[in-house]
């Protein structure tokens, strides 16, 4: 009775975990920078590859750029450093041939090569780091009332308070109906 209590226990601890992870998105992208060419010097024909490779991506607060590289290091600068392809005063310096780096603010990010000739042929990155949106709430289609009749002003962020309420309420029943199942009450 005594293994089936601390089971019991145990299964009602990951229900209420469970349900207080629901709703939380980690779902972050990491994206590996030039894709297929990596973090390199672009060729003479192509030096606007890293623009046109962040124009097509979205980087939101969570995400994570990937510099794949030989031979080279990538440098995180100010708008100076990016623009004048500076590199006496980086705010983050990395020459391990794979750097990962998680974006943490919103707002311009500026990345250059190490190698300042390399930066003034094109090897840099600027992105625009985005705040996610929080997830919207489901609409429910609600019948048209009456003209005569004045409805209230809708509560803030009601919905969201409610789905928590609800995800939770369901998993406490389950597990109450799961103690009583194996108590045998």
């Amino acid at each position: 009775m005594k293994d089936n209590m601390t089971y019991l226990w145990g299964l009602l601890f990951f229900c209420i975990v469970l349900s207080m992870n629901i709703g939380v998105s980690d779902a972050f992208t990491q994206f590996k920078v030039g894709e297929s060419i990596g973090w390199r010097m672009p060729d003479e024909n192509d030096t606007t590859i890293y623009s046109q490779w962040a124009a097509k991506n979205r980087f939101l607060v969570g995400d994570s750029l990937y510099f794949e590289y030989k031979n080279d290091s990538v440098l995180m600068v100010n708008k100076g450093g990016y623009y004048h392809c500076n590199t006496t005063n980086p705010i983050y310096t990395s020459n391990d041939e794979m750097t990962v780096i998680k974006l943490e603010k919103p707002g311009p990010a500026y990345f250059i090569s190490g190698a300042p000739e390399h930066c003034k042929k094109g090897q840099r990155l600027l992105i625009d780091v985005m705040i996610p949106h929080p997830p919207s709430p489901p609409s429910i289609a609600v019948p048209p009332q009456p003209s005569f009749l004045v409805s209230p002003a809708p509560s803030p962020n009601s919905s969201g308070i409610s789905v928590s309420v609800a995800w939770i309420s369901v998993l406490v029943a389950l597990t109450i109906t799961i103690l009583k199942l194996v108590s045998g009450a």
